[in-house]
């Protein structure tokens, strides 16, 4: 044999992972036999690994199948068996981007995130997504629905009624899950807008469904640390949801649906040289990473997520150009912060942490652990449990550290890890410290 012409093994190596192309309208995509074949090719790699067992409930759930089959094997698992593992997995990526040592260039290319999207498309092409699941991931609907005069009111009243939620979880949501707070006058109808002659950054904030009918202050904080520094700020207003949740119920097309209405809304701002800006990192990284990967073809969606920045990515930027304003007047004392697991694949590095620690007198304790939640996984009555659990480590070390304050730019990890350390405080927004530091009024 001729040694010269082995491939020589990656495992191991030090080049970044590789994601491919989600080759979603592939008929054999939604084949099932050919699904399972590599459903069964993955499972026996991570079988044999277990470096990803700590990461969430998908690979305690695989193992535990393997380990109580009659032949302690892959194969001793039934197909069907297989659903649970899929619907543990809210696409976090955490596996294919800290752990896996098997991701491409590997020859053995496991990208298992993918391959539980696959599942939940196959799982959706059947009609077996429940409808209680449909409703959680309409968040368009649900904020036109409750984001109303009165109607907000009423809402938030009855989700913080025990007798009420005892109701709600025979729909299947959580008696002690925190529920959003929906508001009456959203981001959108705050109007902001910012003109500046002084800064070559122009930015459009993309209010994200979340922040636009449940927490809009975290918008205008971001707005008015925007304004403080000069930057001329324009706000999206006939935009929809960037398609994550449906994205985890596997709707591929509906996610698709979803892109296209917000390009055109998106590409007028790219093409006059704006950057846009959201302040969740999902929201983000669907415009940066999944959607291209979903959609490589759309020149548009290309153009429009290279002008797409997490807050902290854009405000590092400013800082490396020397025009960040680094006039802070209020110390923030010790914050602990999470890492929201969007942002950490983003692969730009601990820039929220680096930010805040620009303003005197703080320190930043930032523990890179899931929170569990995954804006619906948290919810729901199945699994609610199973993500306070997930959230057990970062509440032990924020108690340990002893905080002023706690974060994350997740606003619905943070109010999961809320709910996770007792309801002993509410969190900060990282921009709203940020905003705070400064000493901006309201």
């Amino acid at each position: 044999m001729d040694n010269a012409n082995l491939k020589p093994s990656l495992e191991g190596g030090l080049e970044k992972p590789t994601r491919h192309i989600i080759d979603w309208k592939n008929p054999d995509f939604l084949n099932e036999e050919k699904y399972e074949e590599e459903l069964r090719r993955v499972a026996d790699a991570c079988h044999g690994c277990r470096r990803c067992v700590s990461l969430c409930n998908s690979f305690p759930t695989l193992f535990d199948l393997i380990d109580e089959s009659e032949t302690f094997e892959v194969d001793g698992v039934s197909y069907n068996d297989f659903d649970s593992v899929v619907d543990h997995c809210y696409l976090c990526d955490l596996c294919f981007m800290t752990k896996c040592p098997y991701v491409p260039p590997h020859e053995w290319e496991i990208d298992f995130p993918h391959l539980m999207l696959r599942g939940k498309a196959i799982k959706n092409s059947k009609k077996k997504i429940s409808f209680r699941d449909k409703v959680l991931a309409s968040t368009d609907m649900l904020g036109k629905m409750f984001s109303r005069y009165f109607v907000s009111t009423f809402v938030n009243f009855f989700n913080n009624n025990k007798v009420f939620r005892k109701l709600l979880e025979k729909f299947g949501v959580h008696r002690n899950a925190k529920l959003p707070k929906f508001v009456s006058k959203t981001a959108k109808q705050l109007n902001l807008t910012n003109q500046s002659n002084t800064s070559k950054f122009k930015v459009a904030i993309f209010t994200t469904c979340y922040h636009n009918f449940n927490e809009p202050g975290v918008i205008k904080d971001f707005y008015d640390i925007l304004k403080h520094n000069d930057v001329t700020v324009e706000m999206i207003t006939d935009d929809n949801c960037c398609g994550m949740p449906k994205l985890e119920l596997g709707n591929i097309e509906e996610v698709g649906k979803m892109m296209e209405k917000n390009l055109p809304k998106f590409k007028k701002f790219t093409d006059l040289g704006y950057l846009i800006i959201a302040p969740i990192p999902s929201c983000v990284l669907m415009y940066k990473q999944e959607l291209p990967l979903l959609f490589p073809d759309n020149q548009d969606l290309l153009k429009v997520s290279k002008s797409f920045r997490d807050p902290f990515e854009f405000l590092n930027m400013l800082n490396n150009e020397g025009i960040l304003k680094t006039d802070f007047n209020t110390e923030l004392g010790n914050i602990s912060y999470q890492v929201a697991c969007h942002q950490r694949v983003q692969n730009f590095g601990m820039l929220t942490k680096k930010i805040l620690e620009l303003v005197p007198g703080t320190t930043v304790n930032a523990i890179e652990r899931c929170s569990g939640h995954d804006g619906t996984y948290g919810v729901k009555l199945e699994t609610h449990d199973i993500a306070i659990k997930i959230a057990r480590p970062i509440t032990k070390s924020f108690k340990d550290a002893n905080f002023d304050s706690f974060t994350s730019d997740c606003s619905l990890a943070a109010h999961h890890i809320e709910n996770s350390l007792g309801n002993i405080q509410e969190p900060e927004h990282p921009i709203s410290l940020i905003k705070k530091a400064y000493g901006i009024r309201a």
